[in-house]
């Protein structure tokens, strides 16, 4: 699983770490934290848009996006 820190980035920054990882993975799980509900929205689109499932869970503060 490959992990992305995205926490108390503004976006675009957390949705192109995203997509960075999402193309770089070879169809591998990334796992994507983030602290705004923003950050959360366009990075779940990016998923869609790629073809690729997202499951979005709360972790405290934090929003914690597993993408397969």
């Amino acid at each position: 699983m490959r992990d992305v820190d995205a926490r108390g980035l503004s976006c675009p920054e957390p949705a192109l770490m995203a997509m960075d990882a999402i193309r770089d993975s070879a169809g591998e799980t990334v796992r994507v934290l983030v602290s705004s509900a923003t950050a959360k929205v366009n990075v779940e689109e990016i998923a869609r848009r790629n073809g690729r499932a997202v499951e979005t869970t709360r972790e405290g503060d934090d929003y914690v996006l597993v993408i397969s």
